[in-house]
């Protein structure tokens, strides 16, 4: 069984993630589930400029679409709220909605780099208050600046001890060593796999252990064929996690990093299909 932690729809700045990209990557590459956030909740692009407010949407409304697509595969998609703490609140309109939608709702999603706002900073804390509430683990990019760095990461989860938070990217374009030290030290803290070297994954399994980390990828960013090549064709640093890093650990801490940390930690019952 293979979970995936860190899936995308949506259409902002040069990305362009369909519901049909996603179930197709899925039964091509026998993913079972993913955990699914809308990309269109960009505050920020990748020049650290505001999007314009016309290409901007509401966390409702992103949330929304994300929820539809969890709503037409249940068995298969889980949804993430991605959260604008730059210019939105955790109001009573964001608590209903997750209310209403529980059953679909897995995760809460930030994304420090595209909304250009400190992780722990005092806009976030309402949001974070929001996952505890609703014992929703919180996954949030990091690497690209320092909103984004994995301290601040730290900061947050060592504050709330009662949530689970995933390191996603564990430092994206760094060696991942901060993010192995970090993650290491916080019970509550985990890592993803998401653009990560199979040889870090591995530092981090002799330094924590094998349930410190889940099989994330940002599919489809690089299309349907996302788990196989890049959009040059190289081959995909996934395809060794699917392949030789089998042979690297043992069965059980394939099984663990492969589906089983994702099921404990977004509380999952996920049925093999493939």
């Amino acid at each position: 069984m293979i979970i995936d932690t860190h899936v995308h729809i949506g259409k902002m700045l040069n990305f362009v993630m369909t519901e049909p990209d996603v179930i197709d990557s899925m039964k091509r590459y026998h993913i079972d589930y993913s955990i699914v956030s809308n990309i269109n909740a960009a505050e920020f692009d990748h020049d650290l400029k505001p999007i314009p407010q016309k290409y901007q949407y509401s966390q409702l409304e992103c949330l929304n679409e994300v929820i539809s697509f969890a709503q037409k595969y249940p068995d298969q998609i889980g949804a993430a709220v991605w959260v604008k703490p730059y210019s939105e609140k955790a109001d009573s309109a964001l608590y209903e909605a997750i209310e209403k939608n529980r059953k679909y709702i897995k995760a809460i999603k930030f994304h420090p780099y595209h909304s250009n706002e400190p992780f722990d900073s005092k806009k976030t804390e309402p949001f974070l208050h929001l996952a505890e509430y609703y014992g929703l683990p919180v996954a949030v990019h990091t690497g690209g600046c320092d909103a984004a760095s994995c301290i601040r990461v730290y900061n947050a989860a060592k504050r709330h001890p009662k949530t689970n938070f995933i390191m996603v990217h564990m430092g994206l374009g760094t060696d991942n060593t901060e993010a192995i030290e970090l993650v290491s030290k916080l019970p509550n803290l985990y890592g993803d796999t998401t653009w990560v070297p199979v040889k870090s994954t591995l530092a981090l399994i002799e330094k924590a252990g094998a349930e410190k980390i889940v099989f994330g990828s940002d599919s489809p960013i690089d299309g349907r064929d996302t788990y196989f090549c890049n959009r040059k064709g190289d081959r995909s640093l996934y395809q060794e996690y699917f392949n030789e890093f089998r042979d690297m650990v043992s069965a059980d801490d394939y099984e663990l990093i492969m589906h089983g940390n994702a099921e404990r930690i977004f509380k999952l019952s996920v049925k093999t299909k493939n």
